[in-house]
């Protein structure tokens, strides 16, 4: 954003400190103008014809944007993908387990993206593998919905579980 000095047009459209339209004015007289309210000429809108400057107080000003985008990103959630990694031949204690990470990841806000990987001739019995998916999926169908279905990419087969949001309690 261009301001006082920086500015390179000949004429503009002034607009006052509170709002007012001040007319059409020589980039000097704007100045003028604006130094002499102890305050800085900014450039709002370049494009328009003439570029549209304001009077006002520039410092104030950025103070003001950056305060109110340092809230958006405090507002702001971010979601990460946690991953687990099955195999064919786990073990049931392994499986819970692995079933007590997600769960913990999901109660956290976290997607979980569940693969389960296929070791040699495993490729052949896929069908264990998605019966081991519908297991894990049941195990965690309180806290998580699933968001992609089993999917066979190579010698994975993947899933994606989404946390479920939290319901508002009624006082």
């Amino acid at each position: 954003m261009q301001i006082n000095d920086e500015i390179r047009a000949k004429e503009v459209r002034l607009v006052g400190a509170d709002g007012e339209q001040l007319g059409i004015l020589s980039i000097e007289s704007a100045q003028k103008a604006a130094y002499d309210k102890g305050l800085d000429l900014v450039l709002m809108a370049p494009q328009a014809t003439p570029p549209v400057c304001r009077i006002m107080d520039y410092g104030k000003y950025r103070f003001e944007r950056d305060k109110k985008e340092k809230e958006a990103r405090k507002k702001q959630q971010t979601v990460e993908v946690k991953e687990i990694q099955l195999s064919c031949r786990i073990d049931t204690h392994d499986f819970e387990t692995k079933v007590n990470h997600a769960r913990k990841f999901l109660t956290a806000g976290n997607k979980v993206k569940v693969i389960l990987r296929f070791k040699g001739r495993e490729m052949s019995h896929q069908e264990l593998g998605r019966e081991m998916l519908s297991r894990f999926q049941e195990a965690c169908q309180d806290l998580g919905s699933v968001d992609k279905k089993p999917t066979l990419e190579g010698k994975f087969m993947s899933m994606m579980v989404n946390p479920l949001k939290p319901t508002a309690k009624k006082d």
